[in-house]
């Protein structure tokens, strides 16, 4: 079982959600595996510690000490300890408080000191759930590595029906199953992928370029390391950061340093993703100081078209190697990236359309379709990016297998 060995931190903040973290905590024991739990002071009016401790087989935590005996309970020997570090419930208040970093309980520090990944299910009411700030500081956790087990809707404690409730215990294990037995399968594997756009300069202060975010090629980048992979990450101008310790960045800004950086680390990779969003023109000529704006009206740019990534190492690519790409679409979906498929020698490709909302640049979620060479068409329904990354990696290891 992939969970029998596991070190399990929980997390148990103030809601009424918390009495189901009992059938949680139940269920990852009988899994096999060992489990720990740190109390928020105000999550033990809504369960006590008592249970707790008598299904986790261990000592529940809430405070820093004890102040019987001044026995320190370390959140820095939690963090080491931990393989994985479950919040739920998680308030509103509590999903604040991590984002912006404030550390004024054993639960948050704890956090803060983990080196493991963090599993956060939210729990509060609907409209709570839904206000900005909330959704704004659940991003703020997901962009950073932590993994959202989303809430659910349904019958909450205010007698409302909406979005808001805790998953149900059995979907929290199965996620965190899931996570487990898929940590290995990229072991040993080197995984170069391309993210973010590129800027194209015009003078010292003007770029052409577009609006990609990065999240997608982050969300592989991450998937991929969270498997085993070592990671190669060319990444274009964004304003994310890689978590995972097994990922390199390249930081470059124009097509012709992406292409450099590419080519050089292709020659290593077992596996390439080419995700980046990479300007197909850039300014014939580019002038080192600020083009003044002209009173006489127009001005023109020349454009010459920029080096093509993805059939360059299409070109080069070595038996054994996969290769995967993207096709960003307005029209003639399928059609289009089939044909780009064929084109650039790559095993599969991903599709998505701007025709579809809430997808494709700057947003948290996608909806993608992906075409093996043949012309095998896998169709996935709109998820978080986080989520579509698993998707597309779960067909890489599928190929790879």
């Amino acid at each position: 079982m992939s969970l029998a060995g596991k070190h399990i931190l929980v997390g148990v903040t103030g809601g009424i959600a918390a009495y189901k973290i009992a059938i949680v905590i139940r269920e990852l024991k009988k899994k096999g595996a060992e489990v720990k739990v740190v109390m928020s002071p105000m999550a033990k009016q809504f369960i006590t510690p008592l249970t707790l401790a008598t299904l986790s087989q261990n000592p529940i935590l809430v405070d820093f000490f004890n102040p019987e005996n001044g026995e320190w309970n370390s959140h820095v020997s939690l963090g080491i300890w931990a393989d994985a570090y479950l919040i739920a419930p998680a308030t509103a208040n509590s999903i604040g408080k991590m984002a912006n970093g404030i550390a004024d309980n054993l639960l948050l520090t704890s956090y803060l000191s983990a080196k493991c990944p963090v599993f956060i299910a939210p729990a509060m009411d609907l409209d709570m759930y839904a206000h900005p700030a909330v959704q704004q500081n659940i991003e703020t956790l997901r962009t950073r590595g932590n993994h959202i087990i989303d809430a659910e809707d349904g019958f909450l404690a205010s007698g409302l029906v909406g979005k808001g409730r805790m998953a149900e215990p059995a979907t929290i294990v199965d996620f965190l199953e899931h996570y487990f037995e898929s940590t290995n399968d990229l072991v040993g594997k080197k995984v170069m992928i391309t993210a973010g756009p590129t800027y194209e300069k015009i003078d010292p202060v003007r770029f052409i370029g577009n609006y990609s975010s990065g999240k997608m090629g982050y969300a592989l980048a991450e998937e991929c390391a969270s498997r085993g992979a070592e990671v190669i990450l060319v990444s274009g101008p964004v304003s994310l950061k890689p978590i995972h310790p097994n990922i390199k960045r390249i930081s470059v800004e124009s097509a012709q340093e992406m292409f450099d950086a590419a080519m050089e680390n292709s020659l290593t990779a077992d596996v390439e993703i080419l995700c980046a969003a990479v300007a197909d023109y850039t300014p014939a000529v580019k002038v080192d100081h600020k083009i003044k704006r002209e009173k006489t009206g127009a001005m023109s740019i020349d454009l010459i078209p920029t080096k093509d990534i993805a059939a360059h190492l299409g070109q080069q690519k070595k038996k054994g190697q996969l290769m995967v790409g993207f096709a960003l679409e307005t029209d003639n979906e399928e059609v289009n990236a089939v044909d780009k498929c064929a084109r650039k020698n790559l095993d599969f490709i991903v599709m998505n359309s701007l025709k579809n909302k809430n997808t494709c640049f700057q947003c948290d979620t996608n909806m993608v379709t992906i075409f093996d060479k043949d012309g095998t068409k896998h169709p996935y329904d709109l998820k978080p990016k986080t989520e579509v990354a698993k998707d597309i990696v779960n067909h890489i290891v599928e190929k790879l297998s």
